[in-house]
């Protein structure tokens, strides 16, 4: 009983080293950067290339550099998992690793881009693609609620093409599909007309992305497209993708919100004399993009989730872009290369 109770004593001072040890493990852990091959990141050798498979170019890539975002659409698949976002240093390496592997355009998109740092994180980021990697094409994806006209000023001469998402020209609507703040106090639609304008004064080609659900599958919205006069209007069919808007772990539930490819195919038969009208099935959107992540990896859809290869900062553009899931084909076939430098587009300003 009395050895007992010495080896007891004895190993007090050694638990509360352990203990002190463990903390400190569990607090420089916490402050690390987040790991690049979470439990879900496909897992196969992503340092060599098969012989003879020809190499990928990331010609057009789409940059989320930040999940974070002030709407809450409810069909979102780029959902806010994270509050992670690149040190700016580290995402001008990853822009110039991929211009050097042959990019040409970047596209800006989120979450909401301009919510980091009032959208001066993003005006760098177009400034230095621009001035700095002389990109053909940089353009920008946002809501349009944070855009002010001091950004326009200082950014918009580097900026080709600024698209806004807007799926509905009936406040109400927006409401339902979430495509509004949590204050109301911002009127969707006036943002929209507000960053037109601000595009024709600044020169910056303006865009309008709409995804097709079932709370606007039965809009008329020929009139107002006119009136805006955008020079692409991209009309999407809502997508379900697996752990972002649909499945037990997703943050949003898309699932009552999808349409029929028939009922996709009316609307845009209803808006077939648009002329910037650029239709986009499930089947042409899913695999068709080159899709990078805030940590810089490109997500893979095929399973029809999102599945990260490990960064292109940790093992390179052509490594990365072997687990992209990207197909090329479709990528040319819906278009996916058109005249995206506002240098060589022949717009009245």
């Amino acid at each position: 009983m009395a050895i007992t109770q010495y080896v007891s004593i004895a190993t007090i001072p050694l638990l509360i080293i352990l203990s002190a040890f463990i903390a400190v493990w569990i607090k420089s852990r916490r402050n690390r950067r987040p790991p690049q091959i979470p439990i879900n990141v496909r897992v196969e050798d992503q340092t060599t290339t098969k012989e003879g498979e020809p190499s990928l170019k990331p010609i057009s890539v789409n940059y989320h550099l930040t999940r974070q975002c002030n709407y809450k659409c409810g069909f979102c698949f780029h959902t806010a998992k994270t509050s992670f976002v690149l040190p700016i240093e580290e995402a001008r390496k990853g822009l110039t690793l991929l211009k050097n592997d042959g990019m040409e355009k970047v596209n800006f998109a989120g979450g909401e881009p301009f919510i980091v740092k009032r959208g001066a994180y993003l005006g760098e980021l177009v400034r230095f693609c621009k001035e700095d990697l002389q990109l053909p094409s940089v353009t920008v994806v946002s809501n349009g609620s944070l855009i002010t006209e001091k950004w326009f000023e200082k950014y918009g001469k580097y900026l080709d093409i600024l698209a806004v998402s807007c799926d509905s020209f009936d406040p109400e609507t927006n409401r339902l599909i979430g495509r509004c703040q949590n204050s109301t106090k911002k009127d969707h639609l006036e943002s929209l007309y507000r960053v037109r304008d601000w595009c024709q004064k600044y020169e910056v080609a303006f865009k309008i992305n709409t995804v097709v659900n079932v709370h606007n599958k039965n809009e008329d919205m020929n009139a107002y497209i006119s009136e805006l006069g955008p020079c692409r209007w991209k009309v999407f069919q809502c997508l379900l993708i697996g752990g972002e808007n649909a499945g037990k772990n997703a943050i949003r539930n898309a699932e009552g919100m999808v349409v029929t490819s028939q009922e996709f195919k009316d609307f845009c038969e209803r808006h077939k004399n648009i002329t910037s009208l650029v239709p986009e099935s499930n089947e042409q959107m899913k695999d068709s993009y080159l899709i990078l992540d805030e940590y810089m990896r490109f997500l893979d859809c095929t399973r029809g989730s999102k599945d990260p290869s490990r960064s292109l900062l940790d093992v390179g553009v052509k490594n990365a872009l072997k687990f992209s899931g990207f197909d090329e084909k479709m990528f040319l076939k819906r278009g996916g290369k058109y005249t995206w430098s506002k240098a060589d587009m022949k717009l009245d300003w």
